[in-house]
């Protein structure tokens, strides 16, 4: 039975103003398992005029009181557990240990965000006037868009509002056209049912081709003041020049093309874990996900052995099987776009060492490939798929320049027994995110979270996300009447 759902506006279920709808396809079975609402961007403006109304009293909202209904959230989030799992298989193909990861995690967002509601937000000056007092405050900014992506849907739809909701501030959020419940809608329903007033979070799902039209009216309402995106740095770029056009500030959080480094004083069988952990889970559809595989020469022959023989033992396929972890892509057209790549640097001379091949609708195999060309694409393209690259390396200096020789500086994973050398080449890498004797993927809430370079500006997580989406005031009180030459 098709699930059908309409767009949040307000604090209501409302159809598209033009009364059309779109198909939201399972990857894995190709079937139409939702019928969601294809919003114009007169309900764009809608959504706006909800966020509008609704300011005012959020923002001036008793802190506890908000702190109340992110609580209550992350409580009635966590009990969801086996909903959740349901529709991130059929949204976007994830397994059940993603799902249950996303719930975890994501409710742990919303307890950090009720954390950072009452915690201090503020400075006392000194001030240069006798008897003068300075204040610097905090406060929200108004309506903010945000977009929330379809890979990791739970978590990145929550981070897309918490923060934006934490500091007071209105949103209208624009789920993924592959995720619009997992990421959008289920997110508003958990809030909803946690007290969320109306018109606090509205929700705009749109047909894809009118994804370009739905962001341009979002970010081009005066009324919103800022922007948060998560997405490829393709669109990310976009956005960013929409957001600049309007003089609104924008965090950024885009793609990677991550490395993780197996230095010569590594435990090889943990190396191995660690990286497969890295390459694969979520089928490679993470924006921290081992695209690189940096090894030292000493360990190289051990170390493949063992990682290709693990890759090879995957089970990739139907979501839904308890061992399956190699699920499918977000569509058949993401696993071709993956296989394009691959048959791209094969015909530049790589090696296949695992998987390759055609992919069987939108599951693509565990895939290892090794001597890749800098003329091929997978060179610098991030394969956002259960692909990585392995390459060897001499000295700590040869694999340092091979982890910055990328547009992106999202993440990457340092694996040492010896913690003193790891943070050496820890300091040496430009990246926003290093973990030294860990791999690339790991997210805490409280952590600042973002990239540099072509991976994004701006950071979510504790006290960085709040900032991000407030306004910093001065304001002074003068305790005595001031002399004025005139």
């Amino acid at each position: 039975m098709t699930i059908t759902r309409e767009l949040l506006i307000g604090g209501k279920d409302v159809p598209a103003a033009s009364g059309r709808t779109t198909q939201d396809v399972n990857p894995y079975t190709g079937e139409v398992y939702a019928t969601v609402a294809a919003a114009g961007p007169e309900d764009v403006k809608r959504a706006v005029d909800a966020a509008e109304a609704a300011f005012e009293e959020w923002a001036a909202l008793s802190p506890f009181a908000r702190r109340a209904v992110f609580l209550k959230a992350a409580d009635l989030l966590d009990a969801r557990g086996e909903q959740v799992a349901d529709v991130m298989a059929q949204e976007a193909g994830g397994t059940r240990p993603w799902a249950y990861f996303n719930v975890a995690l994501a409710a742990n967002i919303l307890r950090e965000a009720a954390a950072a509601i009452t915690a201090p937000r503020g400075e006392v000056l000194s001030a240069q006037e006798q008897g003068a007092l300075g204040l610097a405050i905090r406060e929200p900014l108004g309506v903010i868009a945000a977009f929330a992506p379809w890979n990791a849907p739970v978590i990145l739809g929550v981070r897309a509002v918490a923060a934006p909701l934490a500091a007071g501030n209105t949103v209208v959020v624009k789920p993924s056209e592959d995720a619009p419940i997992a990421c959008g809608l289920l997110v508003a329903d958990v809030l909803r049912e946690a007290g969320l007033p109306d018109g606090v979070l509205n929700v705009v799902t749109n047909d894809r081709e009118d994804a370009a039209a739905i962001a341009e009216a979002l970010i081009a309402d005066p009324r919103v003041r800022a922007v948060n995106f998560t997405g490829s740095t393709g669109v990310g770029r976009v956005i960013g020049a929409l957001a600049a056009r309007h003089l609104k500030p924008a965090v950024l959080e885009l793609g990677g093309k991550n490395a993780v480094l197996v230095l010569d004083d590594a435990d090889v069988d943990y190396a191995v874990n660690a990286v497969t952990f890295s390459v694969f889970m979520n089928a490679g559809q993470i924006c921290m996900s081992g695209d690189r595989v940096l090894v030292h020469q000493s360990l190289a022959e051990e170390f493949t052995r063992k990682f290709t023989a693990k890759a090879e033992s995957l089970r990739a396929g139907d979501p839904a099987h308890p061992h399956t972890v190699v699920g499918p892509l977000v569509s058949a057209d993401a696993a071709q776009r993956v296989a394009g790549l691959v048959k791209d640097a094969v015909a530049k001379g790589a090696k296949v060492l695992v998987g390759g091949g055609e992919p069987e609708g939108a599951v693509h195999p565990a895939t290892v490939l090794t001597d890749v060309s800098e003329d091929a694409r997978l060179h610098l393209t991030e394969s956002f798929g259960p692909v990585c690259v392995l390459r060897t390396f001499q000295s700590d200096d040869e694999a340092v320049a091979a982890a910055n020789d990328t547009d992106n500086g999202l993440t990457c994973g340092i694996i040492t027994e010896n913690a003193t050398h790891g943070l050496r080449v820890a300091r040496r890498i430009r990246t926003g995110i290093v973990h030294v004797n860990d791999q690339s993927v790991a997210d805490e809430p409280q952590a600042p979270f973002g990239g540099v370079k072509a991976s994004g500006y701006g950071r979510f997580g504790g006290r960085w996300g709040i900032e991000a989406f407030s306004n910093t005031r001065w304001v002074t009180i003068a305790t005595q009447q001031a002399h004025y030459p005139f």
